[in-house]
């Protein structure tokens, strides 16, 4: 058996420049962490000769081609692997919420199912393998941010080029800072999960009227990326994270829904610096950066949602369990 665990991610600024509506006019960027939630993806022998997936449903398929998960499917294809097969897959967050769960899939049944062959994957080979089959083979209108930042994990300003060439840089933040970071944030679920391919979709399609506004969210990624490496300020950092949801909700698109715009008003008079809703938009996560004194404030105005606590994770997709015996 092998076990893979692979972060999800929390981007703050870029997002939209990661999609080849964008850089391949002009060169893309996003500042984004991987967090300490995590997809779990499990491979083992099957004695039977068919392939068992399981995630919030359960397939048992004679051929690859009889599966209905997209990814998995096309990851089986990859490896070139087949039957005698089960494939489990758990996530700590579920999908639609804004926070990167199918690329953090992607990356992660790739990296297992390499694994199970005894095969060593890079992290840039993992995301780009994630992007492929994401992208390419299932025609997903999605960007790239996601898969880097869950096989790379960590802190880190990736730049997207306009011949596909992606390039990750590290942001060297002090830790201190980033233990800070970490006190101040607070990650609230709006109850509203979305169908995110819908409003990208929608995005890059319209890329083309809005290009000076995602150009001004790129440039603030890499602004933001300056401020927590000279001097470090989280009262500047946050300020400029206020600043880039309010370009990316003015990009229309069903970004941002009525429920949003109050949630985010309210946790602003209750103490919140800075904030934004995750991923694409329409529901999911909203993250915001305050003094921890005004934490309870702020929950408190928004109605005691559901709330996830978290850390950084520094570490990308990895293998965290490999068994004795991989044969029957």
């Amino acid at each position: 058996m092998i076990i893979t665990q692979t972060p999800y991610r929390v981007s703050f600024a870029g997002g939209g420049t990661d999609l080849p509506s964008f850089y391949e006019r002009e060169k893309g960027a996003v500042l984004s962490m991987a967090v300490n939630r995590h997809m779990y993806v499990t491979v083992s022998p099957r004695f039977d000769v068919t392939t068992r997936v399981a995630y919030t449903r359960v397939e048992i398929a004679n051929g690859i081609h009889e599966i209905k998960h997209t990814i998995v499917r096309e990851a089986l294809r990859m490896t070139e692997l087949g039957p005698h097969l089960e494939i489990t897959t758990v996530g700590d967050v579920p999908s639609g919420t804004g926070m990167g769960s199918s690329s953090a899939l992607a990356v992660g049944i790739i990296n297992a199912l390499f694994a199970y062959k005894g095969r060593v994957t890079s992290r840039r080979r993992l995301a780009e393998l994630a992007c492929h089959i994401e992208i390419d083979l299932l025609k997903k209108p999605i960007g790239k941010q996601d898969q880097f930042a869950s096989a790379f994990g960590g802190l880190n300003y990736i730049e997207f080029q306009p011949n596909g060439q992606v390039d990750v840089e590290p942001v060297p933040c002090p830790s201190e800072v980033m233990d800070e970071l970490e006190r101040r944030s607070l990650l609230l679920y709006t109850a509203n999960q979305r169908d995110a391919d819908s409003i990208l979709e929608k995005q890059s399609k319209g890329t083309t009227d809005k290009f000076t506004t995602l150009r001004a969210m790129r440039d603030l990624a890499r602004e933001m990326r300056n401020t927590l490496t000279n001097g470090a300020n989280l009262e500047e950092f946050a300020g400029l994270l206020h600043e880039g949801w309010e370009l990316k909700r003015s990009l229309g698109f069903g970004i941002a829904t009525t429920q949003i715009d109050e949630w985010y008003e309210a946790a602003r008079r209750a103490g919140a610096q800075g904030g934004k809703l995750l991923g694409a938009g329409g529901g999911g996560f909203l993250y915001v950066i305050a003094p921890p004194e005004r934490h309870d404030a702020i929950r408190e105005a928004l109605g005691r949602p559901r709330e996830l606590t978290f850390e950084f994770d520094r570490r990308g997709s990895r293998i965290i369990f490999i068994s004795d015996h991989r044969d029957l």
